[in-house]
Order: structure tokens, then C-alpha cells, then sequence
């Protein structure tokens, strides 16, 4: 059953949808390792710590919300996707969330970095990482932008237009670079996912359509221009996506292009990126794929598809982002009311909502909570997590299940917030963003502070 949108926010069903696999668990304490981070442990006494550091020491010193994010489950996470594409390019997808002690991470577990805006590549260089690891994404790059990877010695650009192409040769030109760049291609794949980030059909404003011709005009205009250096062509198809076969259908496709490219200007190009978009497990019933599967997968569909065309395999680069920092999160928060409406369910009102969590409002995403400063022996009662500000679709968990004793006071976290959570919270209703707490080997410490009333009043003039 769908659900349909309405401009006050969407009005969801009294009742649980048809076929709707949430059942009540048969442990409320139980903490699935599939949607938590590696560290994440529940103690005897029924408190749960990351990192070894229990979440109400950590609510005490932080405050509530927070993001608290685990330093040795994303760098795993990141050397598991470096070992898995040993031969390939990882460029972690920025606009997952981005921060100057993720981007040192990064450089320190040898992945690159994709950007996309003139913010993430200050953060980008702001902490170090070389200019020549990066890569500049985006469909509207204006001309400042593109002056400013150019003269930093941006190392890829993904060209997303024509007049993009025609703007970055004379930019280029200008400065005496030679820019190497990528064609972004629009494949037609129907991505398995929300329709608001499937990214390869062809009524998008992403990239140059392959069934059009526009690609491959696009490669032509890319190839004319002497100060640009066409190295290969880009896709992305979508995201949280757990099915390669998208990705089979996509590299085929692109392959094709390839030996279009071939056959029409002799030139085999020696790149090609497939994006990103793997999914992660928000609920226990997902179940995405480890990185060594993606990429022997990967690569025996690129290594099939090119021995058909009779071509070279090319240089394959992949885009995580969600898949490395997704899990590696969680979002704490303090409860407030708690509501019960008889035969329905209880809404439980926390102390955040759609300013730090958008997605579920705006995707209807789908996660899990549990009960994080005590255990309890209590029935589970049907709930949803709401926040606190002025809008009926102010949901952070649709449908779960916690403890009947919950009460005001206790603390409450939603797993796998590290992605398209922080990178997209907002001041709605002036409310603070939160900060980001990192737990590594030496403890907690701030990454990203919280925002103060001065910081607001900073901000407006008057």
C-alpha cells in the first residue's frame, strides 16, 4: 500500500500497513549487529555502550541530540572497501556526511573523496586531503566553483552538461590545465529504491542521457576541447540499493558507450566509474552486501562486458558514502511525552525529529530504536518516535516496538543515522543542529559541535 503526500505533511495510516513485516521482537534488549555499529554492546546492568563508554555518561557530557559516531567502525568499514577494490578507485561519497576529522580519516585509510559543492571541497582541503584525490560532482557547477577546482588541482571532474564542458575547457584553458574529466551518463536503469534518489532513469536532471545520444555528443564536445582530458564516463544509479543486477544492466550499457567511443573517435578510454549506492540495514530485515561481494561482482560484469566488445578493462572506480558511514552512527535522544492512544499505538516524543532526521519525512525511511540507559522486562507496545516541532509528518521512526514501562527521562537511540542525517539537518523551528561525537581508542571527543543560540542570532542581521 502507498502512501501519498500532502503539503501539511503526510497523514499515515492508523494501522500498520498490509504485509508489513514488523512483528514484536522476541527480545527488546537485543541489539541486532546488522543495524549497529561494531562497538555498540549492551552491559550486564542493561545500559549500552559504544567504544566501551555508556550513553548516559555520554548524554551528560554532550548533551541529547547527538550523533555519536564510531571511529573504528568507520575506519573498518573504509579499509574493507579500500581491500575489496584492490586495483579500483574508492572515492567516498562527501554528501553522506563530512566533516575535517572524517576527511583525516579517509586520507588515513587511503580512500579519496568525492565532493559536491564549493563547501565540502573547502572541508576537503581544509583538512588535507590532496587536491588530487578529489572529485568534483554536481549537475549546476557554477563558474566560481569550477575556477576554484581547477586552480587547486581538483583531480577529477565529472561533467554533467554541455554547457559545463564548454565552461570548464575555457576555465582551463585560462589557467594553463589540462583538466581531467569524466562524462556522466545517464543509463536508464531503474534503480530499486525511493524515487527521489533513483538517479539513472531519464526524466532526472543528472547527467547525458545514453538512449537520447546525448552522451555521446557529450563525449564528443569532452574530446573537441584541448584543455580537457577525457578520461572515461560515470554513472550512478541510485542509492540504498541491494540488488547488483541494476549495476549489470548499467555497466553493459556503459560498456556499449565505451565502444562507441572506440569505433567513432579511436580512443579507448582508461576509466570508468559505476557510482555509488549500496545499501545498508536500517531494520533488521535488510540485508545488504559485504564489499568483497560487491566487487568480484562488479568486476566479472566490467571484465564480461568488455571481453564482449572486444575492449581493454578499464580503471574502475566505485562511490560509497552511505555504506561506509550509515552504520557507523547512531542518534541519541532523551524521551519526553509519551502518549498512548488506545487501540492505535503510543507516540513517544523525543527531544529531536526532522531537524536532525529528515529522511524519514522526506523518503519514507525506515529505521530501528531501542531503549539504550536501562534494560527492561516490560511488554512491548507498539510506538512511533516523534519529534517536537510544528508539523504532523515530524517522524523519526514510523513503527517500532519498546518497552510499556518507557518513561519521560529515559534515553532512547536510532541506529544507522551516520548518512543523509547530520549532512541534511536544519534550523527548522530555530531549533540547534547537533554535534557529532566521535568514540574512539582515546574516548569521546566533539567533531562537530553543537550549535548555540549565538550561533543563529550570529547569522541574523536584523
Amino acid at each position: 500500500m502507498s502512501r501519498s503526500a500532502h503539503p501539511a505533511g503526510p497523514r499515515h495510516g492508523d494501522l500498520l500497513p498490509e504485509g508489513h513485516y514488523l512483528a514484536p521482537p522476541s527480545d527488546l534488549n537485543a541489539l541486532d549487529p546488522k543495524v549497529w555499529s561494531a562497538t555498540v554492546a549492551r552491559r550486564e546492568d542493561g545500559v549500552v555502550t559504544v567504544g566501551g563508554l555508556d550513553v548516559r555518561a555520554l548524554a551528560a557530557e554532550y548533551g541529547t541530540p547527538a550523533y555519536v559516531m564510531d571511529e573504528q567502525d568507520f575506519r573498518a568499514r573504509a579499509r574493507s572497501w579500500r581491500e575489496a577494490f584492490e586495483g579500483a578507485d574508492v572515492f567516498y561519497a562527501g554528501k553522506a556526511f563530512l566533516s575535517k576529522a572524517v576527511v583525516r580519516w579517509l586520507r588515513e585509510e587511503g580512500l579519496n573523496l568525492d565532493v559536491c559543492s564549493a563547501g565540502e571541497l573547502a572541508v576537503a582541503l581544509a583538512a588535507g586531503m590532496e587536491p588530487e584525490r578529489i572529485a568534483l560532482h554536481g549537475n549546476n557547477k557554477t563558474q566560481a566553483e569550477l575556477e576554484h577546482a581547477v586552480k587547486t588541482g581538483v583531480g577529477h571532474i565529472v561533467v554533467d552538461s554541455y554547457r559545463e564542458i564548454e565552461l570548464l575547457g575555457e576555465i582551463a584553458e585560462r589557467h594553463g590545465v589540462r583538466q581531467q574529466v569524466l562524462v556522466r551518463v545517464t543509463v536508464g536503469v531503474e534503480a530499486h529504491t525511493h524515487e527521489f534518489i533513483a538517479t539513472a532513469h531519464e526524466d532526472q536532471k543528472f547527467g547525458l542521457s545514453l538512449g537520447s545520444g546525448a552522451a555521446a555528443e557529450g563525449v564528443r564536445r569532452a574530446l573537441a576541447q584541448r584543455s580537457l582530458e577525457l578520461r572515461g564516463i560515470h554513472s550512478h544509479i541510485g542509492s540504498q540499493i541491494f540488488d547488483t543486477a541494476g549495476f549489470e544492466v548499467a555497466a553493459r550499457r556503459l560498456v556499449g558507450l565505451l565502444a562507441q567511443i572506440r569505433d567513432e573517435h579511436g580512443v579507448e578510454l582508461p576509466e570508468l566509474d559505476l557510482g555509488g549506492g549500496l545499501g545498508i540495514a536500517y531494520t533488521s530485515e535488510d540485508d545488504p552486501k559485504q564489499p568483497a561481494e560487491i566487487a568480484a561482482a562488479l568486476a566479472e560484469i566490467v571484465r564480461r562486458e568488455c571481453a564482449a566488445a572486444g575492449l581493454g578493462v578499464p580503471r574502475l572506480s566505485v562511490e560509497p558514502g552511505r555504506a561506509i558511514v550509515g552504520p557507523t552512527a547512531f542518534t541519541l535522544y532523551e524521551v519526553g511525552t509519551v502518549k498512548p492512544l488506545p487501540g492505535l499505538r503510543t507516540y513517544v516524543s523525543v527531544d529531536g525529529g526532522m531537524s536532525d532526521n529528515i529522511r524519514t519525512a522526506l523518503y519514507d525511511a525506515e529505521y530501528s530504536v531501542a531503549l539504550v540507559s536501562r534494560s527492561s522486562d516490560a511488554d512491548p507496545m507498539l510506538v512511533r518516535v516523534v519529534g517536537k516541532h510544528c508539523e504532523s509528518g515530524d517522524i523519526v521512526v514510523r513503527d517500532a516496538f519498546l518497552p510499556a514501562d518507557l518513561a519521560p527521562g529515559d534515553l532512547i537511540a536510532v541506529p544507522a543515522t551516520g548518512a543523509y542525517c547530520r549532512s541534511m539537518a536544519s534550523n527548522y523551528n530555530h531549533a540547534l543542529r547537533p554535534p557529532v561525537v566521535a568514540v574512539g581508542a582515546d574516548g569521546a571527543r566533539v567533531i562537530v559541535r553543537r550549535e548555540t543560540e549565538e550561533d543563529l542570532l550570529r547569522l541574523d542581521i536584523g
